[in-house]
């Protein structure tokens, strides 16, 4: 059973830089899509960024974003660029092993419980 759990979310204040981690267990990282996605309340879940573990191929839908991982210690991890109000909510990581493949949530096999991160101005 594949677990995801994310961490590094919290209160911050706008600026700098915020790192969040998603540790995955049992995942071989052979070759699978994981992606961040995060719901802002009131809004749908939207996808931040994705990245295919197999290949340097890599995505982000906003430029201060960026999505990197380690295949050696199984992390997925999201960069945040100078982090603003407007990005505060809960933030989740998702795994894709199986078909249908790709970073769209509906393909997403395994997800984390999300953590939430809080930026204030």
């Amino acid at each position: 059973q594949v677990q995801l759990v994310e961490s590094g979310g919290g209160s911050v204040q706008a600026g700098g830089n915020l790192r969040l981690s998603c540790t995955a267990s049992d995942l071989t990282f052979r070759s699978a899509y994981m992606a961040w996605f995060r719901q802002i309340s009131g809004k749908q879940r939207e996808r931040v960024a994705c990245v295919h573990t197999h290949t340097p191929k890599s995505e982000s839908v906003y430029g201060r974003f960026t999505i990197s991982h380690d295949k050696a210690t199984k992390t997925l991890f999201l960069d945040i660029d100078n982090p603003q109000p407007e990005d505060t909510g809960t933030y989740y990581c998702g795994a894709d092993t199986e078909p249908p493949y790709g970073c769209e949530d509906y393909a997403m096999d395994y997800w984390g419980k999300g953590v939430l991160v809080t930026i204030s101005s």
